[in-house]
């Protein structure tokens, strides 16, 4: 795989974060001229399809693809447009935020993925069941959430952005990308990296016991927009389905992990660990919300929302593509600009997550907000381009024929 898909992967990872921090500053002294809205539209944009979607990309094509179809010019190809759309979002979202070009990158991306899933359908060749019965359903979410996009036009035309149609046609979509898409398409990659072996019968119960939770849960943010008893005991049905497929899998890969987690080096072990905690603790977080109070104050607090967001995002799926990157040397854990790369980012995201959630109950305790909250957030978050831009720099450094 080329050096140069990487590097520009990590690149819109950098370019993202910067506009995080420039959001979050934006907390502590308003900058004229910066509409904080667009700039927030461009951050979650580029975070999201020119950060997760471009390494899954890269990972699912070098990880399922066989030699001779990634011989194939359409990769190349589709990789670079894919990118244009991505640079397209990167200047359009933050200097005018939903209009007519913005929109146009948006769609073109979508109909790249719409390829892309077409081509991996066609050619990947994943070596056992479980993989390659995760990576197929990772693509149908990713068709799936898509829905959510084509609703959002004749929403806008019939009701209005304020109306429940819209807001739930942007929950579709994040919720089967996030949860969808972005996680079962790494836990894809996770069995192919680890190797992992299971029975037949034993992995069909957990996985239509994790596809029918992913859908199920669903019901939350759908209950944020439309007030009706049985959306809660919708979600709270697939977040005990969630919670029952977890403890199998894990009761189940556990004597696996201890022969996969020695051969690998301390920091490659740190990142899978950090992947695993963040998404047993994203499961934690469900079941608490499982009380009906704090399913409502989970939405109107924003800090909780960031801060689930961010798990999910950095903690979960960033966490799992960091340690597929390390393990296939893509990024050297040797090296020392990336070891304290990778250092700095996961003590950026520990502490940020840390205030977040702190002030979150703070407020939901009716106790204010921390003396300079958003000063020491901003100041916290400085470590995660900081960390980022040096594994970049890793990566252009690197000596590898492209």
């Amino acid at each position: 795989m080329r050096k140069s898909w990487i590097l520009v992967c990590f690149i819109n990872f950098f370019i993202a974060s910067l506009m995080g921090l420039l959001l979050r500053w934006m907390y502590v002294a308003p900058i004229e001229g910066v509409n904080f809205q667009f700039l927030m539209h461009g951050h979650s944009h580029v975070a999201m399809l020119g950060w997760v979607y471009m390494m899954l990309y890269c990972l699912i094509f070098y990880s399922f693809i066989p030699k001779k179809a990634q011989e194939k010019p359409i990769y190349n190809k589709l990789f670079w447009v894919t990118e244009i759309a991505v640079i397209g979002m990167m200047i359009d979202f933050p200097a005018q935020g939903y209009a007519f070009l913005s929109i146009l990158f948006s769609t073109l991306h979508i109909f790249c993925s719409y390829w892309f899933c077409y081509l991996v359908w066609k050619d990947a060749e994943p070596a056992a069941l479980p993989e390659k019965k995760m990576l197929r359903t990772a693509l149908f979410f990713m068709l799936l959430s898509t829905a959510g996009v084509w609703c959002l036009g004749p929403a806008v035309g019939l009701l209005g952005k304020a109306s429940a149609f819209y807001q739930i046609a942007i929950q579709f979509f994040l919720h089967f990308q996030f949860n969808g898409w972005f996680l079962f398409a790494v836990l894809a990659l996770f069995f192919k990296q680890a190797k992992l072996i299971f029975d037949e019968k034993k992995f069909s119960l957990i996985y239509n016991l994790f596809v029918c939770s992913t859908v199920l849960t669903l019901a939350l943010p759908v209950s944020w927009y439309l007030s009706n008893p049985v959306f809660h005991w919708i979600n709270a049905i697939g977040v005990v389905l969630q919670l029952v497929s977890a403890v199998l899998f894990i009761h189940h890969i556990k004597p696996q992990l201890t022969v996969f987690f020695p051969n690998l080096s301390a920091l490659v072990k740190t990142v899978y660990g950090f992947a695993l905690f963040s998404l047993a603790l994203k499961i934690i977080i469900q079941l608490v919300v499982l009380v009906p109070e704090l399913a409502q104050v989970s939405h109107q607090i924003r800090n909780f929302v960031i801060g689930y967001i961010h798990l999910t995002m950095l903690g979960i799926i960033t966490g799992f593509l960091f340690g597929f990157t390390f393990q296939n040397s893509f990024l050297n854990p040797k090296k020392i600009i990336q070891k304290w790369g990778m250092n700095l980012f996961l003590l950026g995201f520990v502490a940020t997550e840390i205030l977040l959630f702190l002030q979150g109950i703070w407020l939901f305790l009716n106790k204010g907000s921390f003396p300079d909250y958003y000063l020491n957030l901003f100041l916290v978050s400085i470590f995660l381009p900081v960390g980022l831009l040096m594994l970049t720099i890793g990566i252009s450094f690197k000596k590898t024929n492209d």
